[in-house]
């Protein structure tokens, strides 16, 4: 559901403590296993898979609520056109207002209830400064300041704990153990930055290698996960030694708005990341300006594109996705194929990086119940129920061209949907349609004059199936889809040297850090050592 959605309807719950099973078939009312930090105890993105349009939108808004708590700024009660929730910056260690407020519409009628402080080209000083001011051996390093490593272990076991009291664990426990996953626990962050040696050719020399900071780093992340990715390329950054600049799109800020406050509340020294809003005009130049050693960029291929040619190379990438699902010959378990698939395309209306674009289907799968049974479970999603929302990134105009113009490919049909959400108030800069299926032949669109529209990204409820028929992370079997969560596994693209990783300590290695060797070489020189001929 969208996460605006979200929060109307948390609100019309009346309810200071829903219980986060609210947003999917998992119980999460209960804080058994809270304590345990070694491992990730939430499905986070099964979560987000459910009946919930991202569970960082819940917090987005549940947060909302938690107004009587130190680190929450907002009153869920009074947020309203008349009484909008503000987000502010975060620089050189003081939360800062800016001339300039970007006012987010309320997508159920329009209103303006949310302030965002955004800084334009003119206020990117403080921001240069303060990415300038960090030594490129960063904030800490093995040889340098080791203890932060412990503090920043204490910061998030702390943050973990806050999160299992009773007035904020439904919202936040298993959240944001989720998000802060196998890393939390205070002794394991130093391992992170595990070294190794190699013997010598000689007594006394010897090789190690280090994880290194970069020291001045930038993360820029995307609306549609506005807590997990931030979260933990934020506390990978900042685990690894690396001073961070944070922006998020503005849409939902103020998810880590509110989140940097509550690790502040448990002793992340407040100058240690900066956070800003801004467009990204304003954000492409303080990345020319500030020169960061490097930037983590999740988003679009034609904003990654560009970054890296700015950024001369100093980049990390996870742009977009436009996932295939392959059905082979065999046919079986059709309902749960069926399943899958509604959900790997609809779940949170389409609007994941994960989410199944394309469908290869044998004819095999032609044959069987299998289209049938997809009609009837997108049929189910309704906007009442929010298994079906605004999309934030295409309005309903641009979806339906989309689907006009595939429709006109020879051969191609209209499988199911293909019509605007009926009865609400969504704003127009929104998008709003039935989840949507084409049916484009195999044939066609190998063809040079289709591949680009067929294989255009609608992060929308819009998928389209291929009849008749080395990406990075591969689901394979019978129970494989394409919105498989990084709770366990590495997520990430691969065949790219910028590609960026998440969800494993290998990741936070590869990302927020790099390989650096010192060879020790101290003797003794032998006893029978002289001086050798020159060469």
């Amino acid at each position: 559901m969208s996460g605006l959605l979200a929060f109307r309807h948390l609100k019309n719950k009346g309810s200071q403590r829903l219980s986060l099973s609210w947003f999917s078939s998992s119980d999460f009312s209960s804080s058994e296993g809270v304590s345990d930090l070694s491992y990730g105890l939430c499905d986070w993105e099964e979560l987000c898979c459910q009946d919930s349009y991202m569970i960082g939108f819940a917090l987005l808004f549940g947060l909302l609520f938690l107004h009587s708590l130190p680190f929450a700024t907002v009153n869920a009660e009074e947020v309203s056109g008349s009484k909008p929730a503000e987000v502010l910056n975060l620089v050189q260690g003081k939360w800062t207002r800016s001339s300039s407020w970007n006012t987010i519409p309320d997508p159920l009628n329009g209103e303006s209830f949310i302030k965002v402080s955004e800084v334009d080209e003119k206020g990117i000083q403080p921001f240069v400064e303060s990415l300038s001011k960090c030594p490129k051996h960063g904030l800490h390093n093995p040889f340098k300041a080791p203890e932060r490593y412990l503090m920043l272990g204490d910061v998030t076991t702390k943050a973990a704990h806050k999160l299992s009291l009773p007035e904020v664990s439904d919202f936040f426990a298993k959240l944001i153990q989720r998000v802060s996953q196998r890393v939390m626990n205070r002794l394991l962050v130093r391992f992170l930055a595990r070294s190794f040696a190699v013997p010598g050719n000689h007594l006394g020399q010897q090789s190690h290698g280090f994880r290194w900071p970069y020291g001045p780093v930038a993360i820029i992340t995307p609306f549609n996960f506005p807590l997990e990715i931030p979260v933990l390329q934020l506390m990978g950054a900042l685990y690894m030694g690396n001073k961070p600049l944070l922006k998020v799109d503005s849409k939902v800020c103020i998810v880590m708005e509110q989140m940097l406050r509550l690790l502040q509340d448990c002793g992340l020294p407040v100058e240690d990341v900066d956070f800003i809003n801004s467009d990204g005009k304003t954000m492409n130049k303080i990345l020319l300006e500030g020169k960061p050693r490097m930037t983590l960029f999740t988003g679009s291929s034609r904003v990654a594109e560009k970054l890296a040619v700015d950024l001369k190379g100093r980049i990390k990438l996870e742009d977009a996705g436009f996932n295939w699902k392959i059905l082979g010959p065999d046919v079986q378990e059709e309902d749960y194929v069926a399943w899958v698939c509604d959900q790997d395309a609809y779940a949170c209306s389409g609007q994941k990086c994960s989410a199944q674009s394309l469908l290869f289907m044998h004819e095999n799968w032609g044959k069987s119940s299998l289209l049938n049974k997809l009609t009837s479970l997108a049929a189910r999603r309704k906007l009442d129920d929010l298994t079906v929302g605004p999309v934030l990134t295409f309005t309903t105009d641009a979806m339906l061209d989309h689907m006009n113009k595939l429709l006109q490919i020879k051969g191609s049909k209209l499988l199911f949907g293909g019509e605007p959400l009926q009865n609400h108030s969504i704003p127009a800069i929104y998008g709003a349609i039935k989840p949507t299926a084409v049916f484009v032949p195999l044939e066609e669109i190998l063809k040079e004059a289709n591949y680009e529209l067929v294989t255009k990204e609608i992060f929308g409820p819009f998928q389209e199936i291929i009849g008749n028929t080395v990406n990075g992370t591969t689901y394979a079997g019978l129970r494989a889809r394409t919105t498989g969560a990084p709770q366990n596994h590495w997520f990430g693209p691969a065949g790219d040297p910028r590609g960026a990783g998440i969800g494993t300590p290998e990741a936070i290695k590869l990302v927020w850090s790099c390989h650096r060797e010192i060879i020790y070489d101290v003797g003794p020189v032998p006893k029978c050592w002289t001086t050798p001929k020159p060469t």
